[in-house]
């Protein structure tokens, strides 16, 4: 294990005895809702990883260390406590060295998850290419990590502040697998179908284990989009949330609010647009991606 990862005494025992581990990411507390909405969350998905027989291990960088695996009282701190920077790839090491505490983005908790040994991570949905990303190049780290760090990423697609388009061209040119679970189409976050398709429909989560197994054992490095969409009783109207998100984006330019800044501007600001509506459909496309990543790990454990 790298001297640098600290897991907690429950996840060190599931891995030991090859229970199934399920990866959640910090930001999402720590950024993704408001107080104690974003407690409740985080404290709910990992229920449902309990729920689905897999052990969670939310992931975060605590005083300097990496952690896979936190107290409820850890998980309340980030919770409770504003301004926890965000940590990706790049900001680990400047985290390690000053000892501080960073709330990891889909990056840099998939960073921890392979160094700790987890293969299976869910979230609420990837960073891509941002809309003008053609010109201003800004593309979320995200896509990057899932091109060279082998793990498995149960999200409901793409925020859909984001160019999806681009987003999955980029990842068909580094050769991550898009997988639709149960669906023939990309998912848009908060609306089950991006207008895009996915590479390949698979039913069950043996199937998908069995991709992921085909693909790490066979020696193709990098990670695999498993895209779960937002059940059909929680999606919010497609031409309805397509407007509020154009607002949310002409008041983050008129604001001047640019790079990571961006998505946690745009979720709040949709959140406020859509009365709470937005935040309602998050949480429950979250707490699905927590469930089906648990299964998915159950059956990966059961194919090895």
């Amino acid at each position: 294990m790298n001297p640098y990862v600290v897991l907690s005494p429950e996840v060190a025992d599931a891995l030991e005895v090859g229970r199934p581990v399920v990866a959640l990411e910090s930001t999402i507390i720590s950024h993704g809702f408001p107080y104690p909405a974003n407690l409740e969350s985080a404290r709910a998905s990992e229920a449902a990883v309990r729920e689905e027989g897999a052990v969670p291990a939310t992931i975060a960088v605590i005083d300097g260390v990496l952690r896979a695996g936190l107290s409820d009282a850890e998980v309340e701190m980030l919770a409770a406590t504003p301004s926890i920077p965000k940590a990706s790839r790049r900001d680990l090491p400047v985290l390690v060295a000053a000892g501080a505490t960073g709330a990891t983005t889909v990056a840099g908790t998939m960073v921890i998850a392979a160094l700790a040994c987890i293969r299976v991570f869910a979230t609420g949905g990837i960073g891509g290419v941002h809309r003008g990303g053609e010109r201003t190049f800004d593309i979320s780290a995200d896509l990057q990590e899932l091109a060279h760090t082998s793990v498995a990423v149960v999200c409901a697609g793409a925020k859909s502040v984001l160019d999806i388009g681009l987003t999955l061209e980029y990842l068909e040119t580094h050769g991550v697998p898009v997988l639709g679970y149960q669906t023939d189409r990309f998912p848009a976050f908060y609306t089950r179908d991006s207008g895009y398709g996915v590479d390949v429909r698979l039913e069950t989560p043996g199937d998908v284990a069995a991709v992921l197994q085909a693909k790490w054992q066979s020696g193709l490095k990098g990670g695999v989009v498993i895209a779960n969409p937002i059940a059909p009783e929680h999606e919010l109207e497609p031409a309805w949330i397509e407007r509020i998100i154009a607002d949310a984006l002409a008041d983050a330019d008129a604001r001047g609010v640019h790079g990571k800044n961006v998505t946690p501007f745009l979720l709040a600001r949709i959140h406020d647009l859509t009365a709470g509506a937005s935040e309602d459909a998050n949480k429950q496309l979250v707490w699905s991606n927590a469930r089906l990543a648990a299964r998915i790990a159950r059956a990966l454990g059961a194919a090895s």
